[in-house]
């Protein structure tokens, strides 16, 4: 059976993580997602670190079930033959600083002269107005901006720290997914194709408002500084290496008690109510952190697991790949790929009943399916004969050897 978004086609303007890991995630569900790329290159993440076969791993991870077509926007022909093709789309997505798709002759106003009823959508660093919106954005100043440094560090009193992933950009990603398919479900509804307008900023703090700005929440009554909500990360150093244990309620407390053989803790008065166990958290966590020393993870996975107290290991991300409960649920896969080899992969995280999770397309080579793509827009062969000669389109065909060869 075919995903749920199977016959919806998307244009994929958008280069780097944020856009693509969006336009992706429409793609494992099943729509038609267009990629377009730039004749001198394509996408810059094709192009960094951690290769094989011509493909890099970034690129891979972020272009599955896709097809790529190669156009320069900056010909006339090109231009042209983009809007040939989103005169057929359901959805168009970029995400260029704001007023470069204006520059190009891709405004929303000049994209629905050829496609009424397009869903357009915009992604930028830091949304459509203000001081900052015509910077240059990459992950690291959106949460530099957005607070989300100061939350990793624990307190205002500590050094920032970013997070060591690419938070922004691919939460982005997922919220842009979300918003394309609430477009969708509007337009079946009302008739109405509207411009969805994202920016990472306003993805981080919308993301950090459900948790971590209970401080800020009530006007005329917020922290003036915040602080350390303990000293220590809920990962705790056991005899042979680490273990993360979340106790949350008075009854998780005595179960940790009772594991850990230590009954005083039962008795102690200053642990005897969720508002105690709050109150004295640096002194809760520093008695459980010695006392978890003494015995090896496996050990006190065995206790904890008992005695009903929330715990687990903490996993590299090799050990990750390869434990049993990861195993069980299917999430990360293998196949493979005609030039870059065998893979793993992670799928896409929702499943749908009626739908199993299908790979049509492996990540394209630069300009792979433009031949294709042109003739089902209805350009005939010496239209498409005219693009190439003319330069302002280029087809590329997988080459076994790991590289591109030109049609």
């Amino acid at each position: 059976m075919p995903g749920p978004l199977d016959g919806i086609k998307v244009i994929d303007l958008t280069a780097m993580v944020s856009g693509p890991l969006g336009t992706m995630i429409l793609a494992d569900q099943g729509a038609d997602v267009i990629k377009v790329e730039t004749p001198n290159g394509g996408d810059h993440t094709r192009h960094v670190a951690t290769r094989r076969g011509g493909f890099s791993a970034s690129f891979l991870n972020n272009n599955r079930n896709k097809r790529s077509i190669a156009l320069d926007l900056k010909t006339p022909d090109g231009l042209c033959a983009l809007k040939r093709l989103l005169a057929g789309a359901d959805v168009v997505v970029q995400n260029f600083r704001p007023g470069v798709m204006e520059r190009m002759g891709l405004s929303e106003e000049a994209v629905r002269d050829v496609a009424p009823d397009i869903i357009y959508v915009s992604i930028s660093g830091f949304g459509d107005t203000g001081p900052y919106a015509a910077k240059p954005v990459f992950d690291p100043l959106i949460q530099s901006v957005s607070g989300l440094t100061t939350v990793q560090a624990g307190s205002d009193e500590e050094r920032p720290r970013l997070v060591r992933t690419i938070l922004p950009d691919k939460l982005t990603g997922f919220t842009a997914a979300q918003a394309i398919c609430a477009a969708l479900l509007a337009r079946e509804r009302t008739g109405v194709a509207q411009h969805v307008r994202l920016s990472m900023l306003d993805a981080v703090i919308a993301f950090l408002w459900s948790s971590d700005m209970g401080g800020h929440t009530f006007v005329d009554d917020e922290l003036k500084r915040e602080t350390a909500q303990s000293f220590i990360d809920l990962i705790y150093e056991t005899a042979d290496g680490y273990i993360s244990v979340a106790v949350m309620r008075h009854k998780e407390w005595l179960g940790l008690a009772r594991a850990c053989e230590r009954p005083e803790w039962m008795e102690d008065p200053r642990f005897q109510d969720s508002e105690g166990l709050d109150k004295y958290r640096d002194e809760r966590l520093h008695m459980t952190q010695e006392a978890l020393k003494t015995r090896t993870t496996a050990e006190w996975l065995e206790r904890l697991e008992a005695e009903d107290v929330p715990c687990v290991p903490v996993l590299s991300r090799r050990e990750m790949i390869r434990h049993p409960q990861v195993a069980s649920t299917g999430i990360v896969q293998e196949y493979d790929h005609p030039t870059a080899g065998r893979l793993r992969q992670a799928r896409t995280p929702a499943q749908f009943s009626g739908t199993d999770p299908e790979y049509r397309h492996p990540a394209p080579v630069h300009g792979e399916h433009t031949l294709d793509i042109l003739a089902e827009a209805g350009f005939s062969r010496d239209e498409i004969e005219d693009l190439l000669r003319g330069g302002a389109a280029i087809a590329s065909r997988p080459d076994t050897t790991g590289s591109e060869a030109a049609e």
